[in-house]
């Protein structure tokens, strides 16, 4: 006998990437592309060259920079607006810098965060995050 295990379906998707890359994921409803208004870790930091998002030293650089605080809160508002027209299915986020690995991953990881602080509903929300290149090297521009 097989038994069958539910998989809950996501209720928000959210990718990061890297333009350098390939191109940007298909279905994206909202996509946030960091490369030209938010600084690199990595120019900031040279040490941060071969770190991620993943690493607190990358996530507290990249989410103290002014203006990001903002542009996550924006977001999750953004997201909620989708969640709640008259279609169905996942809201898929997309969020983007050069290579993948710093910017685009910190956000990724702290934006479900802000979305189920500003959904403040009874019902929970299945947030997924994936990092499409985060494992790639550094791309040397």
């Amino acid at each position: 006998m097989t038994v069958a295990t539910a998989v809950a379906v996501p209720d928000v998707e959210i990718v990061s990437y890297g333009h350098l890359h390939g191109p940007s994921p298909e279905g994206l409803h909202i996509d946030l592309d960091l490369r030209r208004h938010f600084r690199d870790p990595h120019r900031v930091s040279p040490q941060m060259r071969e770190m991620t998002g993943r690493d607190l030293a990358v996530s507290r650089l990249v989410l103290d920079t002014p203006g990001i605080p903002e542009l996550l809160r924006a977001t999750a508002l953004q997201v909620l607006a989708f969640r709640a027209g008259p279609s169905a299915g996942p809201v898929r986020v997309g969020v983007s810098c050069a290579g993948g690995k710093h910017r685009a991953a910190a956000v990724a990881l702290a934006l479900p965060g802000h979305i189920r602080a500003a959904h403040q509903g009874e019902d929970d929300l299945v947030v997924t995050v994936a990092h499409r290149d985060i494992d790639r090297p550094v791309v040397h521009r």
